[in-house]
């Protein structure tokens, strides 16, 4: 949220609320005084700069159309607690978006009878071995200890003597490369 679009919700909040245009100036003066901090502290909660500056603005125009702000002791205090909470519904919500993508993946699987379910299991287990053999021996080291034994980026590169950063391009090789091996296959 910038200056003028703070201004703009401010205007609305005044005519919305009761408390008036002095309840207005103190939500602005947070504003310029906490916003930075209001923003890193939703971004080290949502891990995203974009997200934290949308709470951020949903708090503040909360925090505008209060209809008793009088009652509010600490309004910075009450600023955070709100973009805390809306914070906690957005984490929420992504969680509950991520669960059902997961379970329209397995919707298929689930409905393929268990014969023919182990079947193509081991033919695209084949597939994903015959994949590993044709990459470099580091690649799909990497990610057999990745995907298979479930192994972190960090232990890996200790293991492996790479950086994290080479583990995570080795991995991310290998997975594209089964993928595409797998994706062909279908296609057949």
């Amino acid at each position: 949220m910038n200056a003028a679009n703070f201004q703009h919700e401010s205007e609305r909040g005044r005519e919305g609320s009761g408390g008036g245009e002095a309840h207005a100036a103190q939500v602005a003066s947070l504003f310029r005084e906490h916003n930075r901090a209001l923003i890193a502290f939703l971004s080290s909660r949502l891990d995203s700069t974009a997200e934290a500056q949308e709470v951020a603005q949903e708090a503040y125009v909360r925090l505008l159309r209060l209809e008793h702000p009088e009652q509010v002791g600490f309004l910075r205090a009450y600023l955070f607690r709100i973009a805390s909470n809306l914070a906690v519904d957005r984490l929420r919500a992504r969680s509950v978006r991520a669960d059902a993508a997961e379970d329209e993946l397995f919707e298929e699987w689930l409905d393929t009878p268990v014969p023919e379910r182990r079947a193509l299991a081991v033919d695209q287990l084949r597939l994903v071995r015959e994949a590993l053999r044709e990459l470099p021996r580091k690649t799909s080291a990497a990610f057999v200890m990745h995907a298979i034994e479930g192994r972190g980026f960090d232990a890996i590169a200790r293991t492996m003597k790479l950086s994290e950063r080479m583990v995570r391009y080795h991995v991310a090789r290998a997975m594209a490369h089964c993928r595409a091996r797998l994706d062909a296959q279908e296609k057949t």
